[in-house]
């Protein structure tokens, strides 16, 4: 591991001016970014404990959330207004990682968490642009039943591993950035980039620009959260969904849909959300929004089942909502 420097801001603000001009990285739970730096794919000069920041999880005026970029997933998931408004978020949590992991990880890190592709993490046998621009992409040509089937380029087919940031897609959340020049917010289905020709650029992010909190608007619908995996625990997704749907007198009046799994970034079903919303609330209705959300879908030689399988997940998902008072 290369040596580094490590400072504790106390707040936003101090974490900027610690971070200058964008040579050090942020700190968060360390969950991802340690583990980076052990395998030296990441070898910041400099660390910034953003731990200080503020970690309350809010109710606004309008009955949705503002939770701070330090709360720790664990206290997310377990609050009570989260819970009882936004059940998905709480099932996105507890579905990803360990206990152990839930307590020590925060929002924001979780948000800028990096892919979990094999190749990416092989930093002395394989060929990855996403950590050395230009260098290729063996995920392509190779064992690739995880990668992505909506969204990749010639340049990467990895996902995004998140399951938190498919909640917060689906749900219209917006993040709340700060850096040297002020502070702005962006939806979360903007933040995270799809790969093109820049696998290596994750995010939309300004060098140095923080994450200080995210902020999820009231939902007047039932939601839920699920992830389809290869086994029941500490797996990343195969597919997962996240849904909220409202149907008044048989007809979908409002419909929020993402998909992990699936994509570099989380997946928001804009295609399938305009296939729904005035519509039947069916099964064949909703499998039928399915097939022309996943009508682009691209297969590589090992994953061509996660179409079908999120065709399916989608399906089951909406009609089980139709009957989940929650």
């Amino acid at each position: 591991m290369k040596p580094f420097t490590y400072a504790r801001a106390a707040d936003a603000d101090e974490a900027i001016r610690l971070a200058g001009a964008g040579c050090a990285r942020y700190l968060g739970g360390g969950t991802n970014l340690v583990d980076l730096m052990r395998e030296t794919i990441e070898q910041p000069a400099a660390l910034v404990d953003v731990t200080g920041l503020s970690d309350t999880i809010e109710v606004t005026a309008d009955g949705g959330l503002l939770i701070g970029a330090a709360a720790r997933n664990t206290a997310v998931a377990e609050h009570r207004a989260v819970r009882t408004r936004f059940p998905a978020l709480t099932r996105a949590i507890v579905a990803g990682a360990s206990a152990q992991i839930r307590n020590m990880a925060t929002v924001g890190g979780n948000i800028l968490q990096r892919t979990r592709c094999a190749y990416f993490y092989d930093e002395s046998g394989s060929r990855c642009n996403k950590r050395r621009p230009g260098q290729g992409c063996d995920a392509i040509g190779g064992f690739n039943r995880m990668h992505a089937i909506l969204g990749a380029s010639a340049a990467c087919a990895a996902t995004h591993p998140s399951d938190l940031c498919v909640a917060l897609a689906a749900f219209d959340a917006t993040v709340h950035l700060r850096s040297a020049d002020g502070g702005r917010t962006l939806p979360l289905t903007e933040l995270h980039r799809l790969p093109g020709d820049r696998p290596e650029a994750d995010t939309v992010l300004k060098p140095g620009e923080l994450i200080t909190a995210v902020e999820v608007p009231a939902l007047a619908a039932r939601s839920t959260y699920r992830k389809v995996r290869d086994r029941s625990s500490y797996a990343f997704a195969l597919v997962s969904v996240a849904a909220a749907l409202r149907v008044e007198d048989g007809v979908v009046g409002d419909v929020r849909i993402a998909l992990g799994g699936v994509a570099p970034k989380p997946w928001r079903a804009w295609t399938a959300e305009a296939a729904l919303r005035g519509g039947p609330a069916t099964a064949g209705h909703f499998r039928a929004a399915a097939e022309a959300e996943l009508a682009a879908a691209v297969a590589l030689r090992d994953n061509a089942f996660k179409i079908e399988l999120a065709r399916r997940t989608m399906t089951a998902v909406l009609t089980g909502l139709m009957g989940d008072p929650r």
